[in-house]
């Protein structure tokens, strides 16, 4: 059904109510005039008839019939009205316009019966005689104090009839205009009565659409005002909620999005409502395009769906880990629980994921440190004990075997040594750097790194090693030179020791942007790809073997890592097997 705006539904109502209401007045007041100038005709007729009534009363003897015809002739052409005088017996004496002879006997003539009655008798009807509508009036005509009979006044309603649609005319023009201004006062009062409407229904819109700083007038009319003071109270509360949603979903979402675990929240269909960043990292997707969408589309790994999926058809809380890559590197510890409104209904499902990969890495690492450290320590020990007790047991009498078992004790005494000064100094860095006692300041970096060459240089030469140092003089960096020189020490030893007797091992340095980085490159059997990520670890062998053969606590590496970490750097490898071998050191320039 089409909607017509308000003033086009007020607009006719008003302008029908004015015109019946005008209609009403026009055909009241037209009657009044019509029945008022038929009533004053009616008394002018009658008037006349007295007039000729009052002139047959002063004739004697009484006029016989020719008088009065004569009588009425004049008198009618004199005040332009039909005049007939009736005998008691309904014969017609005298008319003004006809000859009496001719005429019928009047005696069945509501005009004159009424006259004869002695009241004045009035009548409209056709008359046969002239051939239209006449208004007759009758009066009784008296002669010395008998009635004679009646004068009777007539005159034609056409006249009559052109005066009063004369007048109906002049009120229906009149009617017509106040009907024009009807229509005109009604579309203003409509207008004026809808106006304000339109108003109130445009600022409700704008609040509709988020625009509550406006408010709108307050109309003198009580209903009207009342209604906009509404409007406004409930601008004013949408506002004061809308900035109070807006500042909860703020901090929810600043919440959400500070977390470190990841938030997965579900609808009661399995649906999501929203994941935050966290989240999404861990899940590897874009949370906002989550949204919305089944769970099972969004969530690729297994044991995650199955994770969900017994969550969503449990009341219960549900905790477990769970690998999020098929391979187990990413572990995630996930908790599920129901999400209920105030009222206790459940409504969907909260599930959180905290990473805890790195905390079962570092588990790893702490177990496999706490068995390379005994297995470490467990073999020059036994060989101790061993050497110890076959000494004790008689090799003490046999002075050749006695010195050679106490040169072996010895030997494993000092690599047991090694090994507790490696741990003291992996320890003691690690305090330091936690509590920053570590200071760095500037110095040339060649005169450390030939220093840390001169302490090599021994074995070096013992392998006919030849050791090759490339670095600016003027090249300077933020040190500990200590600390830097111990473990360009270790780096440069490690190169000697696995390197072919006879061979090169290249020492350099120079800047690279805000670092300086220092490589020591040697042409060794190389790292195999595989043992790449965990050659920095403590103990860790990519040949133990060949490595305990060679010398070494098997801490070095992860004491290079620590003084890099102490000088805000980092320390990497590159390895191609059976060619070569380059560990870069990196630091800041000064």
């Amino acid at each position: 059904m089409a909607r017509l705006p308000l003033v086009w539904r007020l607009f006719p109502a008003f302008l029908l109510i004015a015109c019946l209401c005008l209609a009403a007045g026009t055909w009241y007041t037209a009657s009044s005039w019509r029945n008022f100038y038929l009533a004053e005709t009616a008394d002018d007729l009658a008037n006349r008839a007295r007039l000729v009534e009052a002139h047959l009363q002063e004739i004697r003897p009484a006029p016989d019939d020719r008088q009065l015809h004569e009588i009425c002739r004049k008198s009618g052409r004199l005040i332009s009205t039909r005049l007939t005088v009736i005998l008691a017996s309904g014969q017609v004496a005298g008319d003004s316009q006809e000859d009496p002879g001719r005429m019928d006997n009047h005696a069945d003539r509501p005009e004159f019966r009424e006259a004869m009655e002695g009241r004045v008798g009035v009548s409209t009807r056709f008359s046969f005689t002239v051939g239209h509508n006449m208004m007759y009036v009758a009066v009784p005509w008296r002669q010395s104090g008998s009635l004679r009979g009646v004068v009777r006044a007539a005159l034609p309603m056409k006249a009559i009839d052109g005066a009063i649609w004369s007048l109906y005319q002049k009120v229906a023009l009149g009617g017509l205009g106040m009907a024009l201004l009807a229509a005109l006062l009604s579309f203003f009062i409509a207008r004026r009565l809808s106006g304000p409407l339109h108003d109130l229904q445009r600022g409700a819109l704008r609040f509709a659409r988020g625009d509550l700083e406006r408010k709108l007038p307050v109309y003198h009319t009580a209903e009207l005002a009342g209604l906009a003071e509404a409007l406004n109270y409930m601008a004013d509360r949408l506002q004061s909620q809308i900035q109070a949603l807006s500042r909860q979903g703020m901090e929810q979402e600043a919440i959400l999005s500070s977390m470190t675990e990841g938030v997965l929240a579900l609808d009661a269909a399995g649906r999501v409502i929203i994941i935050n960043k966290a989240g999404g990292a861990l899940l590897g997707l874009d949370p906002q395009a989550a949204q919305n969408l089944p769970v099972q589309e969004v969530v690729q790994e297994p044991e995650l769906k199955w994770f969900i999926n017994r969550t969503l058809s449990n009341p219960d809380a549900v905790e477990e880990e769970v690998a999020l890559a098929s391979d187990g590197r990413k572990i995630v510890k996930a908790h599920g629980t129901s999400l209920r409104d105030p009222q206790g209904m459940v409504l969907g499902t909260l599930v959180v994921l905290h990473d805890v990969t790195r905390l079962r890495q570092l588990e790893q690492t702490r177990r496999d440190f706490v068995a390379n450290v005994s297995h470490e320590l467990k073999t020059p020990i036994t060989s101790i004990k061993g050497f110890v007790e076959t000494l004790l047991a008689g090799a003490l009498k046999e002075p050749d075997h006695a010195r050679n078992f106490l040169s072996i004790i010895a030997k494993q005494t000092e690599r047991l040594q090694e090994i507790i000064d490696d741990l003291l100094t992996l320890s003691r860095l690690e305090q330091d750097v936690e509590r920053r006692q570590i200071f760095l300041s500037g110095h040339r970096v060649k005169e450390i790194m030939q220093s840390a060459i001169q302490i090599c240089e021994a074995k070096a030469a013992a392998k006919e090693i030849e050791i090759q140092l490339t670095c600016p003089d003027d090249l300077r960096a933020r040190v500990n030179p200590p600390l830097l020189e111990q473990a360009l020490v270790n780096l440069v030893d490690n190169a000697v020791k696995f390197s072919e007797p006879g061979g090169v091992v290249q020492v350099e340095a120079r800047r690279e942007g805000p670092r300086v980085v220092m490589r020591v490159r040697d042409q060794g059997p190389g790292i195999p790809p595989e043992h790449l990520p965990r050659i920095f670890e403590r103990f860790y062998r990519v040949d133990a073997g060949r490595s305990r053969k060679v010398g070494g606590s098997g801490l070095g590496l992860a004491i290079v890592k620590h003084i890099a970490r102490a000088h805000v750097g980092r320390v990497t490898v590159a390895s191609t097997p059976g060619k070569e071998t380059v560990f870069s050191l990196e630091v800041q320039v000064d």
